[in-house]
């Protein structure tokens, strides 16, 4: 038999054509190995964590229970973080993550599971472990290009954590990578992968409201990070266990803060995007897909001020999308820390969105509200809820974002939220950061990738490197 290293097919390529024999090889049924059930090393797909901290380890739980798949391999900059203050609430960082994974392990796979390593620097990750074949990428804003890149580069199959990256030109080019690589990629938008966004856009597209003309989506809650005003005070040390020069990557080097991590970074604009980019590639996807929203042709915020280095308190973003062949022009309104007029329809008592989050479309014929992540949808007022006849589901349904994502990095299917469609969407939520930091009406030119009546903002397109990174 011909060594791992010169063979002409590789483990990817068994994975993902599920062939059962390959060049006269014939391979052992795994019930003979394991019992009914088992499913065999060589059937499993190798994922490999880089972040672990708190929705790093909400998605780690997600995968464990998986038979068919193994986590081999983990990097985190933070030894460990208490995450208790938030709702996360479990500890985060490599020693929570290897420690799960090892508690799982030891329960409920077998002796032929592998130890899996743990790692600081994700690169050495990615050039020392050569059997991973996906990553989960669950890292601040800034650092999304650099780590999710870096293993496109290498083959990987990517899930990739909300929004794809903290700039446009990022965005843009992670998209580019995965046509070029031809990797599966998903972002961690949950309720993609739901029944309330098939719903929703059934609905829609059956025409339960008529022509929409205005749509309304909010995240209300207020900020649970940390302070919105003024600059982080004194130079406390940094705690043991943390990398701090890492967990800046890219950006412009600043002595090591509490505010900054962990949660803390989204409000700062130099690591995040703030609400509009945390919940904003939620509740407005289901207006993304199914209105099939692409390039507005202006955006224009009002905000509420803190510290203009920060999100701000409250912001209320606007986007006018052109007609196309077949739809009207109509206005996609974002509510950060608000909630749009209540409308007159909604019975008293009754709650707009779900836990103060939400999207609500008016059409011509009606008006329809849904919850939060792409939440299930109803016609307001519940009487025509009841009058409405149910369209015939004509969408795929799915098993989740994670596993779909698994079923495609082993058939080859692509998802539902992979980057061509994230990508787009995430460009919608980063202008929508442009409008509020500039508080005007802006004009996206996206052939030049250029806010026409604002040029000189270039570094907030395309941003510069530091400390040694490169774009």
């Amino acid at each position: 038999m011909q060594k791992r290293h010169d063979s002409a097919i590789s483990r990817r390529q068994l994975l993902k054509s599920g062939l059962s024999a390959w060049a006269g090889i014939t391979l052992v049924p795994r019930h003979v190995l394991g019992g009914q059930g088992y499913t065999a090393p060589s059937d499993k797909l190798n994922i490999a964590m880089i972040g672990t901290g708190g929705q790093g380890m909400r998605n780690l739980k997600s995968i464990l229970p998986f038979e068919d798949v193994q986590v081999i391999a983990l990097a985190d900059v933070t030894e460990k973080a208490d995450y208790s203050q938030w709702y996360f609430k479990d500890p985060g960082g490599r020693e929570p993550g290897l420690q799960l994974i090892t508690t799982h392990d030891q329960q409920n796979k077998s002796k032929h599971t592998p130890r899996c390593k743990g790692f600081v620097d994700f690169r050495d990750m990615l050039d020392q472990v050569k059997e991973i074949d996906a990553v989960i990428i669950s890292i601040p804003d800034h650092t999304h290009y650099v780590a999710a890149i870096a293993c496109m580069q290498r083959g990987k199959h990517v899930y990739l954590e909300k929004p794809l990256a903290r700039t446009l030109y990022e965005t843009r080019k992670l998209v580019e990578m995965a046509d070029q690589s031809r990797v599966i990629t998903q972002m961690g938008i949950q309720g993609h992968a739901g029944e309330g966004l098939r719903l929703t856009a059934e609905w829609l597209w059956d025409g339960a409201i008529g022509q929409v003309r205005e749509i309304h989506a909010w995240s209300s809650s207020a900020s649970r990070s940390g302070c919105l005003e003024g600059q982080p005070q004194g130079h406390p040390p940094v705690p043991r266990g943390l990398d701090w020069r890492l967990w800046l990557g890219p950006a412009e080097y600043r002595p090591y803060h509490p505010a900054y991590t962990p949660v803390r970074w989204r409000d700062f604009w130099d690591f995040g995007t703030g609400k509009i980019g945390d919940m904003g590639c939620h509740n407005m996807d289901p207006a993304f897909f199914a209105m099939d929203l692409r390039h507005p042709e202006w955006i224009e915020a009002r905000s509420a001020w803190g510290d203009k280095d920060k999100r701000p308190f409250a912001s209320i973003v606007t986007y006018h999308f052109k007609a196309t062949e077949t739809r009207d022009s109509l206005d996609l309104t974002w509510y950060s820390g608000l909630t749009p007029p209540r409308p007159k329809e909604l019975e008293p008592g009754r709650q707009l969105g779900e836990r103060d989050n939400g999207i609500l479309f008016i059409g011509d014929k009606g008006k329809m509200v849904c919850g939060g992540w792409a939440g299930s949808p109803r016609l307001i007022p519940e009487k025509h809820m009841q009058n409405y006849s149910l369209p015939r589901k004509t969408l795929p349904r799915v098993e989740g974002p994670h596993r779909e994502w698994i079923n495609g990095c082993k058939s080859g299917q692509k998802t539902g939220a992979d980057f061509s469609y994230s990508g787009p969407l995430t460009q919608l939520v980063l202008l929508g950061v442009m409008a509020i930091r500039l508080e005007e009406r802006i004009y996206w030119d996206a052939d030049t990738m250029t806010i026409v009546n604002h040029p000189e903002v270039e570094s907030w397109i395309r941003p510069d490197y530091h400390n040694g990174w490169t774009l």
